[in-house]
């Protein structure tokens, strides 16, 4: 259960309980927590955290684009990341990493004093009574009527809580219609990403996805362009049309937690052969990989022990 997780907190470890700040402090009264989210996995050489040095690349990149000071070095979060996976003893689940002004702040500018970082670790289906499973046979998915933050905005390549409103309206957007999942478009009317999700179609042979640029550089996304990309399969980044998702012959999203997850429903079209050759090829590569029996791509596994 939660209660029995150890949490790393600011140089130390406390019990879950234990892992607090003020109600008033800043990152919760104007959403300036940033944070990433990585996922381990349970391999041949035991627990190991899946491209951790391009998640704490990442949240060195979001902090750097908020002109947040962070108080530790790349390598002391790596290590926090591992000891606190390694005093939790799980075999695998997820981890999130948040960093935050505990100071209580009336202002709209952060305090720019003390910045701190806390590490979770936790099992979905050990620790959450509650959790639901992912439909068998693929989830569905609408287009939203609320479109993907711009750019010129706010920086949407920073993992930051305040950014994630987006994502929370268009998923609650879908909920309300009946669906799993929401795919947004950009401010120009091309295909963005989900609420928390990139988004795949494979379309006459060719895996496509948008384009940097309108959407979260995500770690998951990045590793199926690279496999995708070692094993010959021709590749498409660019501005995607929304009617592409009534031509493609597979769509999948792609996150942390669930590296690929086939859409068996778009819409009111429903696809048929779900999961499709490339999304089951995509998906068997992910999960060899994730298990440690994959030596080509063992480099994105960090033991634990």
């Amino acid at each position: 259960m939660l209660e029995e997780r150890i949490v790393y907190l600011d140089g130390g470890y406390v019990p879950w309980g234990e892992a607090k700040i003020h109600i008033m402090c800043h990152s919760l009264g104007r959403g300036s927590a940033i944070f990433e989210v990585i996922g381990f996995h349970d391999t041949q050489i035991g627990p190991a955290v899946f491209r951790l040095d391009e998640h704490i690349l990442r949240f060195r990149k979001t902090a750097a684009l908020l002109d947040m000071e962070l108080p530790l070095p790349a390598e002391a979060i790596s290590e926090a990341i591992l000891e606190t996976v390694r005093r939790n003893k799980l075999r695998q689940g997820t981890i999130k990493v948040i960093g935050y002004y505990p100071e209580v702040a009336f202002d709209i500018l952060p305090p720019q004093k003390r910045f701190q970082i806390a590490v979770f670790v936790y099992d979905k289906q050990e620790d959450i009574a509650d959790a639901q499973p992912l439909p068998d046979g693929g989830v569905s998915a609408c287009l939203s009527r609320w479109c993907r933050l711009d750019p010129r905005s706010v920086p949407i390549e920073a993992k930051v809580a305040a950014n994630y409103l987006n994502g929370i309206m268009a998923r609650t957007e879908a909920r309300k219609r009946g669906f799993d999942f929401a795919v947004m478009l950009d401010t120009q009317g091309f295909i963005a990403e989900g609420g928390t999700e990139s988004i795949f179609l494979v379309h006459q042979g060719r895996l496509m996805t948008p384009s940097l640029g309108t959407i979260l550089s995500g770690i998951s996304r990045k590793s199926l362009l690279e496999l995708a990309g070692q094993t010959g399969m021709p590749t498409i980044e660019g501005r995607l049309a929304p009617e592409l998702l009534d031509e493609a012959e597979e769509i999948f999203l792609s996150c942390t937690p669930t590296k690929l997850l086939p859409v068996r429903r778009m819409g009111e079209r429903v696809l048929t052969g779900i999961p499709g050759p490339v999304t089951r090829k995509l998906a068997e590569r992910m999960a060899s990989i994730t298990a440690g029996r994959d030596e080509p791509f063992r480099r994105w596994l960090f033991p634990v022990a």
